[in-house]
């Protein structure tokens, strides 16, 4: 009996839930662009489609890029900071600079800031190495222009995102002294670790209690969470709650728990010093569902 034919779309779900991720910032989006992705897929004649895998991610980024121009709009009325949905990832994702690089919290704000195109592009080319002659037949647009919305968006994000110096291991250990600062409130021990331009994002969604603006500086940071651990979260005594650690996004990071499960992850980028130059705590509960479900981006 021979083997029964895999099906293209799952044999390469997982690169499709990787590029909707990286354009639209939430698992939740990323997985209603993939299953859109496969509606116009079962509905498409495939007798003539030479190359399923660059067809399929063909429609998934611009399934991925009609959602993000609609998602725009919605998160410029959001309430405080906007966060990307953080994602469990493997260690193993973490060991790979370039790819851990490309999931990061970090970077995937940096992404925000682009045009819906430029974003696409980037995504394309930079994360996946699609060459731009692809990109362009994927977006309908000449490859001369996709050129240049790519050198635009390289130039954006390099100017906002210094390349990565520290190693994997280097990046490790600089977050987990972090993380211990943070468990422990030590005002002294954090004061250490941050680096002094350092930013703290919390994105509540106005959903729970949380900073409505970005706060900057090692010093108001520090006192910010060595003040957070000691409060009373949600009517939770902080003796009910419990921390693990994870790897997110590319990296390692906090879980807290109260006893019905995760309210807020934190995540941080060190430069190349092994200083936290940005802490991202995400505590609005519609943000959570990809780790309470125990979702995990695997490329």
């Amino acid at each position: 009996m021979s083997d029964a034919v895999t099906d293209p779309f799952e044999e390469h779900r997982g690169l499709l839930f990787a590029v909707a991720y990286r354009m639209l910032g939430t698992a939740a989006d990323a997985e209603d662009a993939v299953q859109d992705a496969w509606l116009r897929w079962s509905a498409v004649d495939r007798s003539g489609i030479a190359d399923p895998k660059s067809y399929l991610v063909r429609i998934t980024a611009n399934v991925a890029l009609d959602r993000l121009r609609t998602l725009r709009s919605r998160r410029e009325t959001y309430v405080g900071p906007w966060l990307p949905e953080p994602i469990l990832t493997s260690p193993d994702v973490a060991e790979d600079a370039e790819l851990s690089e490309s999931v990061s919290m970090a970077m995937l704000v940096v992404l925000e800031t682009l045009s819906p195109l430029e974003r696409a592009v980037f995504v394309l080319k930079e994360a996946f190495g699609f060459p731009y002659a692809e990109i362009a037949a994927a977006l309908d647009r000449s490859e001369a222009s996709v050129r240049q919305l790519g050198a635009r968006a390289r130039k954006h994000v390099e100017a906002r995102r210094p390349r990565f110096e520290a190693q994997g291991a280097e990046r490790r250990a600089a977050t987990e002294r972090f993380l211990d600062a943070v468990l422990g409130g030590d005002i002294n021990r954090l004061m250490e670790v941050l680096a002094p331009d350092v930013t703290l994002w919390t994105d509540g969604g106005g959903k729970v209690r949380a900073a409505r603006r970005v706060i900057e500086g090692d010093e108001k940071v520090a006192r910010w969470l060595a003040a957070v651990v000691e409060k009373p979260y949600g009517g939770m005594d902080p003796a009910d709650l419990s921390a693990r650690h994870v790897d997110l996004n590319g990296g390692l990071a906090l879980i807290v728990d109260g006893p019905e499960g995760p309210l807020t992850t934190i995540t941080v980028d060190v430069d190349g010093a092994g200083r936290v130059r940005a802490v991202h705590f995400v505590v609005n509960p519609d943000k959570l569902a990809a780790v309470v479900a125990g979702r995990r981006l695997t490329m």
